[in-house]
């Protein structure tokens, strides 16, 4: 039997790795899981009487595009949340999750060819893994940049050279960012919409952490690109419940582009799509259009960052995180600080080698740790404290 030589070479995704590091020894304690950025704090309690009083919606194909509701609502929260109209028919759609969306974004824009050559699609490093497999995807060579302490932990798009931009077709980027919690300002997001418009390539924002935040909302690319009278064509916004409601298992994702954009990829879309049933679309747009519960879920994770500064303030080139909810801290070594950890003290953390590309001594992530603060505040205070006492006491 032949197989594909396409993805062969791709390496373990993170989390086989990290149970291939770990699961093979004993934890030396309690488990305390601060690994996967699984939100925990509640979700509207309304939610599950929306999805039962639509339950008959279950015996239908659910739209694939999403229902007017909640394209709709999706459209009214744009509008509130950055100051920018769209037209709920032609630039919105609904995901089925984000990294769907991420990924087919890719397939339905990007060209085969650029200036005659290969194409290019710019990665930040660390990134988001499909990122790197939508560009091999559609035969794009993927460029991962380094968003570095040096570089604000934001990649330095400009400071590639030319050959490189003349090929760029695409550039992801991930604001607030995951893992290090930086934040786009609004000069970063005009030099690099401008950089997108003198090298002709379109902007993928990912800006799925942007509702966690400790004092100002980050700003987002849409505004931006409003200001700066930017092609709608040239920015493609993607965001989800998952963080912003705790609702990851719902799949409520959306993309926001102008209305080519948004036409190709429902074109693409109504063959491969995988859409939300269409009581789970009911629930969804309620819950877009509710913002009382998200200044809770804030709320809470601004106690959690007080609580991350009191215990690592003493860690030598601690950086408290300006929004998300990981942290990402600074180690000799990622992958045995989580082994050492595990055995020690059965705290559970992911090597930030794992969210990134790079040989050993130049992968941007091989001297941190990336630590999920989802937990209850007790157990996310005690899996700190013991942390810190064993990495860096």
């Amino acid at each position: 039997m032949n197989f594909p030589e396409r993805f062969s070479n791709l390496p373990a995704y993170a989390f086989p790795r990290l149970r291939a590091l770990l699961d093979h020894h004993d934890p030396g304690g309690d488990v305390v899981h601060m690994t996967i950025g699984e939100p925990k704090h509640d979700f509207p309690q309304w939610v599950t009487d929306v999805i039962m009083e639509n339950a008959a919606g279950f015996r239908g194909y659910p739209d694939n595009n999403g229902i007017p509701e909640l394209r709709g609502a999706i459209a009214d929260w744009i509008g509130r949340r950055y100051g920018v109209q769209m037209d709920a028919d032609t630039q919105v759609m609904a995901l089925n999750g984000t990294r769907e969306g991420l990924y087919n974004a890719a397939m339905a824009l990007c060209p085969e060819v650029k200036n005659g050559q290969k194409p290019v699609i710019l990665c930040p490093n660390p990134f988001y893994q499909v990122y790197m497999v939508a560009a091999l995807s559609v035969a794009a060579e993927p460029v991962f940049v380094p968003a570095t302490a040096s570089t604000g932990h934001l990649p330095d798009y400009a400071g590639l050279p030319d050959d490189v931009l003349n090929r760029t077709t695409a550039a992801y980027i991930c604001s607030p960012a995951n893992p290090q919690g930086a934040v786009a300002s609004r000069d970063y997001w005009a030099d690099l919409i401008q950089l997108a418009e003198r090298f002709d390539f379109r902007i993928f924002a990912d800006e799925c952490y942007s509702e966690i935040y400790r004092d100002e909302a980050p700003v987002g690319v849409l505004s931006v690109a409003q200001e700066l009278g930017a092609d709608p064509e040239r920015i493609t916004l993607f965001n989800s419940l998952s963080k912003r409601s705790n609702l990851a298992g719902l799949r409520s994702g959306l993309i926001a582009g102008g209305p080519e954009t948004i036409a190709r990829v429902k074109q693409l879309r109504a063959y491969s799509g995988a859409p939300l049933p269409m009581p789970l679309q009911m629930a969804a747009a309620r819950v877009w259009a509710d913002e009382a519960h998200v200044v809770e879920n804030r709320r809470l994770y601004q106690e959690k960052y007080a609580i991350a500064d009191q215990v690592m303030t003493s860690v030598q080139g601690y950086q408290s995180p300006k929004a998300g909810f990981f942290l990402w801290l600074p180690v000799d070594d990622g992958e045995q600080a989580a082994l050492k950890l595990w055995q020690e003290t059965g705290v559970r953390v992911l090597p930030g080698a794992y969210l990134a590309q790079g040989e050993p001594g130049q992968n941007p992530g091989e001297t941190y740790i990336r630590v999920a603060m989802v937990a209850p505040k007790t157990e996310l205070q005690r899996g700190l404290e013991t942390l810190r006492d064993c990495i860096y006491g």
